[in-house]
């Protein structure tokens, strides 16, 4: 009989560092993520359920310490946010967060986004799916790495809902145009908001990161994309 072959690995976006947690995002984790926290299940999550309400939700990948998406989530409390993120530390800090500001339109969940995409998220669910500062993976050898590549899309488009938003954002201007060149050559999914098919100036729901602004003082550009599915 002919040797097994090894089950194919998908390339990974992210480096899963565990981190040390600080004792306030262990007492988080240990407090919180039971009212807070998301699991991957077998299923699809079920959005109305989760949130006990019918109102738009919003998923952020990759939220890193997650004060922009809290931020967010607290700017509109008309609509529900999910985020996503596999560092435990950022997970951490947002549970924090949500507890400092009384969020109740926010959870959490940590596990790979494109898994979650996949089989976790039912199709046309969400109002608005987020990519702010993805790693850009910068040496040409990693760039199969970079999350926004064409199946990437494919998923996005799967989950939301037609009119729904996907937004992406990087201050790595060959990414930025790397996301460009993908996200237009899809027409059949998303029409690019920007008539002339390029860069949309940063909207006001986005909140601009510390190290953001430290970067645009320093010179260094930031460059949005938002598409709407068709």
């Amino acid at each position: 009989m002919p040797e097994s072959q090894p089950p194919h690995r998908p390339i990974r976006s992210f480096v899963l560092r565990e981190g040390r947690l600080t004792p306030g995002q262990q007492r988080a984790f240990d407090t919180l993520w039971p009212r807070y926290g998301v699991a991957m299940g077998d299923r699809a999550l079920d959005l109305p359920a989760l949130f006990d309400n019918r109102r738009p939700t919003y998923l952020e990948i990759g939220f890193g310490n997650g004060e922009s998406l809290a931020e967010m989530a607290a700017a509109a409390p008309q609509n529900n946010f999910l985020g996503i993120e596999v560092h435990r530390p950022g997970v951490g800090h947002l549970l924090m967060e949500i507890e400092q500001r009384r969020l109740e339109n926010l959870r959490v969940m940590r596990h790979d986004a494109v898994e979650v995409l996949q089989r976790g998220m039912p199709p046309a669910s969400l109002a608005g799916l987020f990519l702010f500062f993805p790693d850009p993976w910068p040496k040409q050898r990693h760039h199969k790495r970079r999350i926004l590549q064409p199946t990437f899309l494919r998923l996005a488009a799967r989950v939301l809902r037609p009119g729904g938003i996907f937004h992406a954002a990087t201050d790595w201007q060959h990414y930025a145009e790397q996301m460009l060149a993908v996200c237009n050559a899809a027409p059949e999914l998303f029409r690019n908001q920007r008539p002339a098919g390029g860069y949309t100036p940063r909207p006001d729901y986005r909140p601009r990161t510390k190290f953001e602004a430290r970067g645009q003082r320093l010179g260094h550009g930031v460059w949005d994309l938002v598409f709407v599915r068709q």
